[in-house]
């Protein structure tokens, strides 16, 4: 049975691409780099900010990322400020989020955005103490696809790997899952094809937040919140 949904944040529980694509834009033109539409923005993120600075400048034509360096530090800096920018959580996933509450499911993040703005996000739509527990990219974890994160995760709120479901919309969260010994939801709503998802073949492959609460309830797992 699940007893904990551990969640992706961006692309999974909210459409963040504004922000992002305003941030990584913001970004380049400091550097005089031409910006990126936020159909490819999806395409670069997933993990973490070092590798979608990276992907934008050698789009941009700095093949030998000669930027590279002083643009992280711009964009950390851009980003601090606009990072909830249309930041908005998904249809259905409040109502999924409060079902799975009254179930006694624990419920947490594990993100590759930097823990501070993942704090931000999560915080500044969901409410502070909404989540058990919320992870994002510090430097003494590695990221995603990673499985440590998501290991302290499961210890942290004192349950099983195999009692966790592990839900994403990347390619990188269908990995960390599996990696963890976890089952995973992809996601269709938010950043990656169907075709590249089911390619990572998870378990379960969704269309909407309402699928996810029915595999939980067909696992088992309706007990109260100890």
């Amino acid at each position: 049975m699940y007893r904990c949904c551990i969640f992706d944040l961006d692309g999974t529980l909210v459409n963040s691409i504004w922000a992002l694509t305003k941030s990584v834009n913001d970004t380049m033109e400091q550097f005089g780099i031409a910006p990126i539409d936020s159909e490819l923005c999806k395409r670069f993120v997933g993990e973490g900010y070092k590798k979608l600075v990276e992907r934008a400048l050698i789009h941009g034509g700095d093949t030998q990322l000669v930027h590279y360096e002083e643009a992280l530090s711009v964009y950390q800096k851009v980003f601090k400020e606009c990072c909830m920018y249309r930041v908005e959580p998904y249809e259905g996933i409040r109502e999924l989020l409060e079902e799975l509450k009254k179930r006694g499911i624990r419920i947490a993040v594990l993100s590759n955005k930097p823990h501070a703005r993942a704090l931000d996000n999560v915080e500044g739509i969901f409410g502070k103490g909404y989540f058990d527990r919320i992870s994002g990219q510090k430097e003494e974890i590695p990221r995603k696809p990673d499985p440590a994160g998501a290991f302290l995760t499961a210890e942290g709120l004192g349950v099983q790997p195999g009692e966790c479901l592990y839900i994403g919309d990347t390619a990188t969260d269908m990995e960390t899952g599996k990696a963890a010994g976890m089952d995973t939801a992809a996601v269709l709503w938010g950043f990656r094809s169907e075709e590249e998802l089911r390619a990572c073949h998870p378990k379960y492959v969704v269309r909407h937040p309402k699928e996810l609460l029915k595999l939980v309830e067909a696992s088992g797992a309706d007990r109260p919140r100890e």
